[in-house]
């Protein structure tokens, strides 16, 4: 699978990339051995990028990452992880419902400081078990997950510890690259006004459907050479059942405008001789900006399925099809499960 690189660093991601969500229990429990089959089944696709999170299953989905890739030689993937959220057991071994299913028994607290990052990474390597890691986002920082009034302090613990403890750690070679993993499009431009992040890893807001970070952010990580890794290309599920009864679009059922749009793409995906899933898939590499688009799941069959629609390449005649279908702004939800 072809590579590409992740800002002005050294990595070289493959253009598709596994995400471990799932394999935490997201919205469905996933026992191990399937957790497994699945991690197996992504690296014989080619996939050598893998993202986890200590959010995905409170631990679950960073032990079980670790586990499949501490067989592998390091220097054949690339892994990253994420910080912002520190975890403590809970009293009766019962995790809160935060839409994970058989989640370890664990609950969350925020903390975007020079310290909370600090404790989170160390914590992300005893889960792992592994000694190296190379990506950190700062993960759901935004007023999309914690509203305007909570943002403002998590945000000030971000500019005034947490990209500290980042570049400490980039400068000592503790990690190779770092930046924001999140759903939104502003708390990204706010950032990059303090940093020079190295990537980016957006969802749902750079795909078929959803355009949100054409306008300002593209640009701006033209002009900073900071990559994206593109995850949710299908908008929650949409773009890859179509627009039939009860799909979901921005972790929502999606809308009457959503549904017709959806409708019309699927209509121009079977007159260019293609499916709505693959030009969703592919859209993203169409910019250089992106190193990867990122896909999850929980099911061999599925990622088998979507493996497929890698190839053949669509020509950016056949995407730009599809351009008068998009959405120039996405609606925001109430309290969505990010992932």
């Amino acid at each position: 699978m072809k590579k590409r690189t992740i800002g002005k660093t050294a990595l070289a991601v493959t253009e598709y990339s596994f995400g471990t969500a799932a394999l935490g229990g997201l919205y469905r429990a996933c026992p191990r051995d399937q957790a497994m089959e699945t991690l197996a089944t992504a690296w014989e696709s080619g996939m050598r990028y893998f993202d986890t999170a200590p959010w995905y299953g409170f631990g679950l989905a960073e032990r079980r990452t670790g586990d499949y890739l501490r067989e592998k030689l390091r220097e054949s993937y690339i892994l990253s992880t994420k910080v912002g959220r520190l975890f403590h057991p809970v009293a009766n071994g019962r995790a809160p419902s935060y839409g994970y299913v058989d989640p370890l028994p664990f609950d969350v607290t925020y903390d975007y400081s020079y310290d909370g990052i600090m404790r989170s990474l160390e914590f992300s390597y005893a889960r792992l078990g592994l000694s190296s890691i190379d990506i950190l986002y700062v993960h759901d920082i935004g007023a999309y997950t914690h509203g305007a009034a909570r943002n403002a302090v998590y945000m000030r613990q971000l500019l005034d510890g947490g990209l500290k403890a980042l570049d400490e750690l980039k400068s000592t070679g503790a990690i190779s690259a770092y930046g924001l993993g999140v759903n939104e499009i502003p708390v990204c431009l706010e950032v990059m006004r303090h940093a020079d992040l190295d990537c980016i890893l957006l969802a749902g807001r750079y795909t078929l459907l959803d355009r949100s970070a054409v306008a300002e952010l593209l640009p701006l990580c033209r002009r900073k050479d900071t990559s994206l890794i593109v995850g949710g290309v299908f908008n929650s599920g949409i773009l890859a059942t179509g627009a039939v009864p009860g799909a979901h679009f921005d972790y929502m059922p999606a809308s009457t405008e959503v549904l017709a749009k959806v409708s019309v793409m699927e209509e121009i995906a079977a007159r260019e001789g293609t499916t709505l899933a693959a030009a969703a898939m592919q859209f993203p590499l169409q910019d250089p900006r992106v190193a990867s688009v990122l896909i999850g799941t929980a099911k061999p069959s599925s990622l088998e399925r979507n493996a497929a629609l890698f190839k053949p390449r669509l020509s950016s005649d056949v995407l730009a099809a599809f351009d008068a279908q998009t959405l120039t702004a996405p609606p925001l939800g109430e309290d969505p499960v990010r992932v």
